[in-house]
């Protein structure tokens, strides 16, 4: 059983692609990719912001990764069966574009029942959160699927992943600019001041990230199941099957620490950059032919310069913040290097097994949202708060738990995915292109 575009056949599916079907791929994802930057940078700010505690905050993000891990599950098995990638991503983006403005818009459940208790906020935010991961891991699940249907050339799905990824910026970008110009011109004075904030970076974020949705669904074609067998039923790779690779393992090792070092960083930078390093209100807005052995070269730059860069934030003196500028630069490099090397490392996993990848990118996606839950509900629950730091040394500073946490976390994760990459035996299954990467 093959996975074939509905204009071609096995043979074009090694082929090039062209430019416009890059394209039109790549940014698939903005409308996850702008709202994730958000949740990750802003989330925890935003609750402890309007009064929650840093406990209470890390339930929210908690409930929302644990069914973000769940959805990835169920959705990758429905799409195998029934497939309809498209259809997947669109009801997906629905209920993400639905659902994210209100977890920054205020506490709903708190206005129908008529109260405003830290009780009522948790639950209510909660409710919401877990609401909009639903629909991002619909949408994730189907899109990174669709690579391994679109083409059976590793190099091409290289390409595809590198596009993706490189929207991927676009979005942390446009979402940093958003940020930067709502802070800078709109000051927060009170508690509807912060949410008017959120809800207007929430609402740009949600237009924009549609407005690429829309060119997706419109410029993408549906991938289609060709029956090669005459005669035979549906016959879908089983989950056992996955389960005896060791490569599969590896893999889904590498690519859980690859997502620790991207989503800790994103989601302890802003307290790092406001309470340790006591930056302005403005800096939150700060971010940052293929084979296998390729993909272990590269994955490996981004780890070694995350380690670095690791390095650099724990002894960084807050007399001397604006040397983080530079250092979010490179994390920003790194995350981008590891990123699109680890999720093409699925890819050559996959091989041309394509008859029920779905269950594999969902099940890579449950160990990812589980571990980013768990390590930030840790790290948020005994977060450092700005008035405990306040009589740090200049120089010297305090070496508080979000210095631990950004510093250390990820710089530990890259260094140990480094060491899993290189015991993984990367084949190329299909024939090497000599054509030049896009037609």
């Amino acid at each position: 059983m093959v996975l074939l575009s509905a204009t071609g056949d096995e043979e074009s599916c090694t082929k090039p692609l062209g430019r416009s079907s890059v394209f039109y791929y790549g940014v698939g994802h903005m409308l996850n990719d702008i709202t994730s930057a958000c949740w990750f940078t802003y989330l925890l700010v935003f609750l402890t912001d309007i009064g929650l505690s840093p406990r209470d905050a890390a339930i929210v993000m908690l409930s929302g990764q644990v069914a973000d891990a769940f959805t990835t599950i169920f959705a990758g098995e429905l799409i195998d069966r029934f497939g309809h990638f498209k259809i997947w991503h669109a009801a997906g983006s629905i209920l993400v574009a639905v659902s994210f403005s209100s977890v920054f818009g205020g506490c709903l459940p708190c206005k129908i029942f008529g109260t405003n208790s830290l009780a009522m906020q948790t639950v209510g935010y909660s409710i919401f959160s877990a609401i909009f991961n639903v629909g991002w891991a619909a949408a994730q699940v189907s899109h990174m699927s669709m690579v391994n249907c679109i083409t059976l050339n590793p190099t091409s799905r290289v390409v595809l992943t590198s596009c993706r990824n490189a929207f991927t910026m676009v979005a942390n970008l446009s979402l940093y600019a958003v940020a930067l110009a709502i802070f800078s011109v709109s000051k927060s004075r009170t508690h509807i001041d912060i949410e008017n904030q959120y809800r207007w970076i929430a609402y740009l974020s949600i237009f924009l990230g549609c407005c690429f949705v829309v060119i997706f669904l419109f410029g993408t074609k549906e991938p289609r199941r060709k029956q090669e067998i005459p005669g035979k039923g549906h016959q879908r790779i089983s989950w056992a099957y996955w389960f005896k690779k060791v490569l599969y393992y590896q893999v889904a090792l590498v690519y859980m620490l690859t997502r620790l070092v991207t989503n800790v960083s994103q989601a302890l930078l802003a307290f790092y950059v406001i309470n340790d390093l006591q930056m302005g209100q403005s800096s939150k807005a700060v971010e940052m032919t293929w084979t296998g052995q390729r993909l272990k070269i590269f994955f490996t730059a981004g780890s070694v310069l995350w380690i670095f860069s690791g390095a650099g934030i724990l002894i960084l003196p807050k007399s001397m913040h604006n040397i983080m500028y530079l250092i979010s630069i490179a994390i920003g490099v790194a995350n981008a290097l590891m990123t699109v090397t680890c999720i093409s490392m699925q890819s050559f996993l996959v091989g041309e097994d394509i008859d029920g990848c779905g269950i594999v990118y969902g099940a890579l996606s449950f160990l990812d949202k589980i571990s980013c839950g768990i390590a930030l509900y840790v790290l948020e629950s005994y977060q450092d708060s700005s008035s405990s730091l306040q009589g740090c040394h200049s120089i010297t500073g305090c070496l508080s738990l979000t210095r631990y946490g950004l510093g250390l976390v990820p710089a530990c994760c890259a260094f140990i995915g480094v060491i899993v990459t290189y015991t993984m035996d990367l084949q190329t299954t299909s024939k090497i292109l000599i054509e030049p990467l896009l037609a």
